[in-house]
């Protein structure tokens, strides 16, 4: 058994990989600065068959609590980006170390699961877009300000706009402020996201699949053209193709 582990800025994701059975069960979320958070891990592992853990971590310092507790709990672990786990990818960047796991995680992902070119548009802390072309090569990518960072500036910045939950809006003219600041974000970033999809077709002259994942995935779904479909597994997915590539790692005896 493998523990697999997402950890984002906003969320952790964990679950349990059985190579052998190549299944993926106990699916498990925790926000990631949450208080109880080593609790919750703790919790998680206890009386599961765990030998190796794998991770997809883009926050240093919950990545080091977190692997913490697997070393107490005798779990040797590996992250994505170590020198020794295989990745069949090709990066095709000048700075390939500043690419984040979770965005080589999804990309291999993508490769497996839709075997053609693929733009993933991740609604996370940054919403982030991924181009993936078909012969495994990780293209580049755009971050821009994620949703909530957009709704927490514009509540701590100004001395009367109020924090607010994004909701749909069926007309782009609010009538309160409210509906006004939710319409200037929900109309914003599907104009945001459409707009960038289509200048990374021009720009490609390639047709692609495209995948959303995140918590805001569904919110969007149905505004973003060409038609997209949701995967808030993919990175987990992704973990799980990583561990199956480098079986040798996950499957040797313990000394």
């Amino acid at each position: 058994m493998i523990l697999i582990a997402d950890i984002g800025n906003t969320k952790t994701k964990l679950a349990i990989f059985n190579l052998k059975k190549n299944k993926i069960i106990n699916l498990f979320s925790v926000e990631t600065q949450a208080k109880f958070l080593e609790k919750k891990i703790v919790s998680f592992l206890k009386e599961k068959k765990i030998k190796y853990a794998l991770f997809s971590s883009v926050v240093p310092h919950i990545f080091k609590k977190i692997n913490t507790i697997c070393k107490k709990n005798k779990i040797k672990t590996y992250e994505v980006k170590n020198k020794n786990i295989q990745k069949n990818i090709k990066l095709n960047i000048s700075k390939k170390s500043q690419v984040g796991s979770d965005r080589i995680v999804n990309s291999i992902s993508a490769v497996k699961l839709y075997k053609q070119n693929s733009i993933i548009v991740d609604f996370g802390t940054a919403t982030t877009f991924d181009i993936i072309l078909s012969k495994n090569i990780y293209e580049g990518g755009v971050i821009s300000p994620g949703i909530k960072l957009s709704l927490n500036s514009l509540h701590k910045l100004t001395a009367n706009l109020p924090l607010i939950e994004i909701k749909k809006q069926k007309k782009i003219v609010g009538k309160d402020t409210i509906s006004a600041m939710n319409s200037g974000v929900f109309f914003g970033y599907i104009h945001m996201v459409n707009g960038i999809i289509k200048q990374i077709i021009n720009e490609q002259k390639k047709s692609f699949k495209i995948v959303l994942t995140g918590g805001y995935a569904d919110l969007f779904k149905k505004h973003i053209k060409p038609t997209a479909l949701v995967n808030k597994n993919i990175t987990l997915i992704g973990l799980a193709e990583i561990a199956k590539l480098n079986k040798r790692l996950f499957s040797e005896k313990r000394k």
